[in-house]
């Protein structure tokens, strides 16, 4: 066989091994997961389950790490700031959006952090403490008019209070917490109002009785909680939000390894025990790509920017 007949047939081979090794061996170490809240939450629930699936497939391990503080800035500014390898990524929700028009975070929300994935949706409760005098959305309202002091608002999502304070045409304070989960003792013990909070967070609260749901700011009723009305049933049908987890990398990280990585958590969420226990939780699992997911986020943060706005909330 004549060398040039060899090179014709190696050819294709070649392009391969050289196409193989082109692309970035990874993982090569752990992958660190920072979840930028309180451990509990639907973003923490949702890193855990997914670190369960992920281990096998990537052949590292998956470690799942609260960092809390500043509304979820501390624990993503971490991320920002590491290694654009793929190893450092951060699990947040829609705080993340959020944060945009009302913080003046250390790195750009859309630039710096860029999506991956969106890994689920899932809906909202408006939840009380079970002491608090009201039996729905209407008597709150009316507390909070009458006795703003006893009506106080969590602020873990930022502009939900705003919004609320917005829609019914009350002016309640918002009080911060580090996330959801920290809110809840105080919420439950009558020392704060009300909160809007994710469903995987209260659901079990609400039914075990420490927490007493009044509305669902979606269009219609969930599934999860047939008895609770949604908004525009409550009397607030312009309060309508969700809430959503997703996956962050630093800026410059391989497209081809983000690609695995949105890949990978979409197979993970498609398998039957996944879905069943992000069911259990009120989420619906969705599995963006990373254009995708990056459309999806920087639609959030316009719409929530608007939000602010309308409320002449000064970013702080």
């Amino acid at each position: 066989m004549s060398i040039t007949r060899r090179l014709t047939l190696a050819a294709p081979a070649l392009l391969l091994a050289r196409a193989a090794a082109a692309q970035p061996a990874w993982p090569t170490r752990p992958v660190r997961v920072i979840v930028p809240f309180t451990p509990g939450g639907a973003a923490d629930i949702a890193a855990r389950l997914l670190a369960e699936k992920l281990t096998p497939v990537w052949g590292q391990p998956v470690v799942v790490e609260n960092r809390a503080g500043g509304n979820g800035i501390i624990g993503t500014d971490l991320v920002a700031k590491a290694a654009a390898d793929g190893h450092t990524l951060a699990c947040t929700s829609i705080v993340h959006a959020v944060n945009a028009p009302l913080y003046r975070t250390p790195y750009d929300v859309l630039k710096d952090v860029p999506a991956v994935t969106i890994l689920y949706s899932v809906p909202l409760v408006l939840v009380t403490a079970p002491d608090l005098p009201v039996s729905n959305l209407g008597e709150l309202i009316a507390l909070a008019k009458r006795s703003p002091e006893k009506a106080t608002c969590v602020g873990t999502g930022g502009l939900y209070c705003a919004m609320f304070n917005m829609l019914a045409g009350t002016d309640i304070e918002q009080i911060p917490y580090r996330g959801s989960t920290a809110a809840h003792p105080d919420l439950m013990a009558g020392r704060v109002g009300f909160m809007v909070d994710t469903m995987p967070a209260a659901l079990g609260h609400v039914q075990s009785g420490k927490l007493k749901a009044l509305a669902v700011p979606s269009p219609q009723r969930i599934a999860s909680l047939p008895d609770v009305p949604s908004m525009p049933e409550a009397g607030l049908p312009d309060f309508i939000a969700s809430s959503w987890g997703a996956l962050l990398a630093p800026a410059g990280v391989s497209p081809t390894i983000a690609q695995k990585i949105a890949d990978d958590s979409a197979t993970a969420l498609r398998a039957p025990e996944m879905r069943e226990r992000l069911a259990a939780l009120g989420a619906e699992p969705v599995g963006l790509g990373p254009d995708e997911a990056q459309r999806f986020v920087t639609a959030e943060v316009a719409r929530w920017t608007r939000i602010a706005e309308n409320a002449k909330i000064e970013k702080q």
